[in-house]
């Protein structure tokens, strides 16, 4: 009754622009719900926070209390049932209890049950984002974005737009329940905020599903928060014929940085200020997924988005684009604290912890260090807050590094075939009350504690 499939297209992008901009915060409530999920063509039941995927934008301001109330009210026995919310990124001084790391901070919520995370953001700001922390549940759907904005942002003048249209999502979805491995025949498709087109769609359908569109005005500059929500694979992204300047990563101001295409891993963010400097027209957003991880590649569309300035034709770009400036990560350069604790210098923390995974592919697992992660029978901040019982005695032999209070700590992550390259991470613990640090892959889990002895 509606007409062409065109305008039921069109149709589906207003609802779009009309999820996208669902906020709640600082205080607010989060249901977490079994639904369907189509948005690539294919359905499958998938687990959403707010019955959308990604799941509302939760927000507010540097300095904050958060106290959002998760209730639980999952149903669908093909998949997990029970969940957590961790909050990526936030540091949770003082509020350990509130991290949502399932069988490590708190118990799982059960169906029909609900928590309250209630804490103080302090002096955070910038861009990050929640996810189920209970096994591999976050794959099925249960992520989306928390943004903390900064009424002194030492940008606030480089940029004029800077709210939930500005948030761009990138995710890897398959069409299968977790936990199922990565490196099966299961079709990948790359979401942008939740929309995309996938290979097997195409296939079996013949069909173009609706794809992300983020409009803007020509003459305006926007700061696009673009955010990895990726299970597993990390992508490339552009705009084509803009460019993009990075002015945070990971909730860290930096050096003002020119680019054209940066790589976006699982749990990375980056703020970029994109000028809408060019003729009207639509413009491809492609976040291509390394090959080895997904289905790279843009035939029909896949693995993209529209950029599309006010005033031009509703309909798919036709633009081409190579980029000439792809970021660096070793230039980036913090802005306000430069200095990194201990000395800038490989081996110039105090304490020295590698962190060596290996993946068992019989069994499915990896291991840090030798040992495989095994999920206690009580949270272990529970335990450790009863007096009864130190850390180390309730996780197998070598989970725990127990370390000294005001030393900083270098972290030598080594990558495997699945994982990546080696990376070094200094942490300083002169005002952390505890650190918690956890290595993820895909969808499988290897853990190590480092417990701050104060």
């Amino acid at each position: 009754m509606f007409g062409t499939p065109r305008k039921l297209w069109l149709i589906a992008l207003e609802v779009l622009t009309v999820a996208n901009a669902v906020t709640i915060g600082p205080v607010g409530d989060l249901h977490i719900v079994n639904g369907e999920f189509n948005q690539d063509d294919y359905p499958r039941t998938a687990v959403l926070a707010g019955g959308t995927f990604p799941g509302p934008a939760i927000v507010g301001n540097k300095g904050d209390r958060f106290k959002i109330n998760v209730t639980n009210s999952l149903t669908d026995k093909r998949m997990l049932r029970a969940t957590s919310i961790h909050w990526h990124g936030i540091f949770q001084n003082g509020t350990n209890y509130a991290d949502g790391i399932a069988m490590v901070s708190q118990c799982p919520i059960i169906p029909g049950e609900f928590f309250v995370y209630d804490f103080n953001v302090h002096d955070q700001a910038g861009t990050f984002w929640y996810h189920s922390h209970y096994s591999t549940q976050y794959c099925d759907g249960l992520r989306g974005p928390f943004i903390i904005y900064d009424p002194e942002d030492p940008y606030l003048n480089s940029y004029d737009v800077d709210n939930e249209s500005t948030i761009i999502t990138l995710a890897d979805w398959i069409h299968v329940a977790s936990p199922t491995p990565f490196g099966s025949s299961h079709s990948l498709t790359t979401l942008i905020n939740g929309w995309g087109r996938s290979i097997q769609s195409e296939v079996t359908l013949n069909t173009l599903t609706p794809l992300a569109v983020i409009n803007v005005e020509a003459g305006k500059r926007y700061r696009f928060r673009l955010i990895g929500l990726s299970c597993d694979a990390p992508f490339n992204f552009t705009i084509h014929d803009h460019n993009m300047t990075v002015i945070e990563t990971d909730g860290q101001y930096t050096h003002p940085l020119h680019v054209d295409s940066l790589w976006v891993y699982a749990g990375q963010r980056y703020s970029v200020i994109v000028k809408a400097d060019q003729p009207i027209n639509n413009y491809w957003i492609r976040a291509d997924p390394m090959a080895t991880r997904g289905h790279a590649g843009f035939d029909n569309g896949r693995n993209s988005g529209i950029l599309r300035y006010i005033g031009a034709k509703e309909e798919d770009p036709t633009t081409d684009g190579i980029s000439t400036q792809p970021l660096n990560e070793d230039d980036l350069q913090s802005l306000i604290n430069p200095k990194p604790p201990g000395k800038p210098e490989l081996g110039g923390a105090d304490i020295v912890v590698p962190i060596v995974q290996t993946w068992h592919d019989e069994q499915q697992v990896f291991d840090v260090n030798g040992v495989t992660y095994q999920s206690p029978g009580v949270p272990v901040l529970l335990q450790i807050l009863n007096g009864k019982y130190d850390a180390a005695d309730l996780m197998p032999n070598g989970s725990v590094y127990k370390l000294k209070p005001n030393s900083s700590v270098e972290l030598h992550i080594h990558g495997v075939d699945r994982g990546g390259p080696v990376s070094v991470v200094q942490v300083n613990l002169e005002q952390a009350d505890s650190l918690a640090f956890r290595s993820i892959h895909g969808t499988y889990m290897a853990c190590v504690f480092l417990q701050n002895m104060l």
